[in-house]
């Protein structure tokens, strides 16, 4: 009996496995291959608004996405003191959820700007508005398994975060800093699947000095790399089968 009840729980363990693939899961920067996609705003010229990149203009290659800015997605607005979280500028955090149906930018959102800073190393970076301490929304044409970026410079713990969106601009999931400096922020979804369509990002908390975005980083399942991933349903299906095959030859047994 004890050998049916342990068997079922292992069972019962992977049918939860299967119920959090579609989470985010945290990544470094080594998640992404060389094949991924990279932006490093070096690829247009100084005080260009809203960017919008073309795979042409980074590299990529047939099926690589189209990658625009603005300031957060339809739906969404500024915070005021009231409804942002405690310390966070209003300039910078963006309260609601993104309109449902298609993931766009917001059109009477704060402008994004490519500006030179001398506080990283890989300038020039992009800014939200106004510079230094405004939020920025990232769109792609086509979903995308994981995204990064460096962000910073950052001179609180825990003040700033990218936010994951999916087409209908349902919540992924989101990563904050955990560090000072310029920080390596990156997110995919647990399970591979292309699932990103959107990221903001913005302050959930203090940053007294500003922040900016660098290097962004894109790919799909094939382009980054998913830590510990869990099975496929049907991968599951066959082990729980497997597992409950052991019970009835258990029982033939006893």
């Amino acid at each position: 009996m004890k050998f049916v009840v342990n068997l079922l729980a292992a069972v019962g363990a992977l049918v939860v496995a299967a119920s959090v693939q579609a989470g985010i899961v945290k990544v470094n920067i080594g998640a992404f291959t060389p094949q991924a996609g990279l932006i490093t705003f070096s690829e247009k010229p100084l005080n260009t608004i809203n960017p919008t990149y073309n795979p042409a203009d980074y590299g990529g290659g047939a099926g690589a996405p189209v990658v625009s800015f603005g300031g957060f997605f339809a739906g969404q607005s500024l915070g005021l003191a009231s409804t942002c979280p405690f310390g966070a500028a209003t300039s910078g955090c963006v309260v609601g959820a993104p309109t449902p149906g298609p993931l766009s930018l917001a059109a009477n959102s704060p402008q994004t700007r490519i500006v030179g800073d001398g506080s990283n190393p890989t300038s020039p970076v992009l800014s939200g508005s106004p510079t230094f301490n405004g939020p920025i929304g990232i769109l792609f044409s086509v979903d995308l398994a994981g995204v990064g970026l460096d962000g910073g410079f950052f001179n609180a713990i825990g003040g700033t975060a990218i936010t994951a969106f999916d087409r209908n601009g349902m919540l992924l999931g989101s990563v904050v800093n955990s560090g000072l400096g310029i920080e390596f922020l990156g997110l995919v979804s647990a399970d591979g699947s292309a699932t990103i369509a959107g990221l903001l990002f913005s302050l959930v908390g203090a940053e007294p000095a500003g922040f900016a975005i660098d290097n962004l980083r894109f790919g799909t399942a094939g382009q980054v790399t998913v830590p510990g991933a869990v099975p496929e349903p049907t991968s599951l299906a066959l082990v729980g089968a497997a597992l409950l095959g052991l019970v009835v030859a258990r029982r033939r047994k006893i």
